[in-house]
């Protein structure tokens, strides 16, 4: 049986180069490294069987890429598109499949407050839609189409019959404007709030300071001090935040900031000094406002309207 006589191959300077970053870049895939090698030796004159012996490859598959280069070139180095394995459900079935994430699961009559993946894929063959399907395959379904019907956003209807009334007050304040009038400069605008069950945590080695080319190091041991709360006056429009800690949120605490802050200058001798707060039961309705004026006559105390204490320039700061 005749011998076939190996493919002759000729390398213009610009494939040379491009062979040699394939066959010896580091991020180049094993497939292709091995067969830019398999040219390049081909290109010195060798034979097949040398080329197989130095690459370790099979000499019919030595033989196969030699072949394909000398036809089309480095193009013909990549694999060739393959039809693949059937798919294994339909396009109407994926369809269907999405369909059922973007319901409510009470709404098909399922005992679920929401769905995942694996109870996805269960339901699917339970209502005869697919077949068998994995977890993993239901989520690359809905991955397509960002579907995550396992997350959640609370939200809430604002029912206040005064929110336009109450929320023009609270902006006019941020303006500097009272009832219409200008606030002189002996007047504060103060927004207050709780943020509770904070908790205080006791490192038990120092935290080392950062230096050149390394971060600041904290320990990761720690003791647990419990759970506080952090109560802060944000007067805004010099920035300035007071705060205190409490051990827990109510009238007192509230009070104790109230007069932190009430018995400091400029506020112990301004005008007035507007407190803005929510409807929260340490500063809840008429009560709270005459308790403060009763206590610091020159304070104001008013409320953003209910479910609104995103007006509260202090909660916007504790988001960000």
């Amino acid at each position: 049986m005749p011998v076939v006589a190996a493919r002759p191959i000729a390398l213009r300077a610009a494939e040379r180069e491009r062979l040699k970053k394939m066959a010896y870049g580091h991020k180049t895939e094993h497939r292709l490294r091995i067969r830019a090698q398999v040219v390049l030796h081909a290109a010195r004159g060798r034979s097949n069987a040398r080329i197989a012996r130095a690459t370790g490859l099979r000499l019919d598959t030595v033989r196969c890429w030699r072949g394909r280069f000398a036809e089309h070139g480095l193009g013909a180095l990549a694999d060739r598109d393959r039809s693949g394995r059937p798919p294994s459900f339909t396009a109407l079935q994926v369809a269907e499949a999405k369909a059922l994430a973007c319901r409510l699961p009470a709404e098909t009559g399922v005992p679920l407050a929401r769905w995942s993946c694996p109870e996805l894929a269960t339901e699917l063959s339970v209502r005869g839609i697919t077949g068998p399907a994995s977890a993993s395959t239901v989520r690359r379904w809905l991955r397509d189409d960002a579907l995550k019907p396992w997350q959640h956003r609370s939200w809430i209807f604002i029912t206040d019959p005064g929110f336009r009334a109450k929320a023009q007050r609270v902006l006019d304040l941020y303006a500097r404007t009272w009832q219409g009038v200008p606030l002189g400069k002996d007047e504060y605008v103060i927004s207050a709030d709780e943020k509770t069950s904070i908790q205080a945590r006791c490192r038990c080695h120092p935290t080392l300071a950062p230096g050149q080319a390394r971060a600041m190091r904290v320990n990761h041991t720690y003791g647990r001090g419990g759970a506080l709360a952090y109560l802060a006056a944000y007067d805004a429009h010099p920035a300035k935040v007071s705060g205190r800690t409490e051990s827990t949120t109510g009238i007192d605490p509230f009070m104790n900031l109230v007069a932190q802050v009430m018995t400091q200058e400029p506020y112990a001798s301004a005008k007035r000094v507007f407190w803005i707060v929510d409807n929260g039961s340490s500063h809840r309705g008429k009560k709270a406002a005459d308790r403060l004026s009763a206590a610091f006559p020159n304070a104001v105390m008013v409320h953003t309207p209910v479910h609104a204490s995103w007006l509260n320039q202090v909660v916007r700061h504790e988001v960000a």
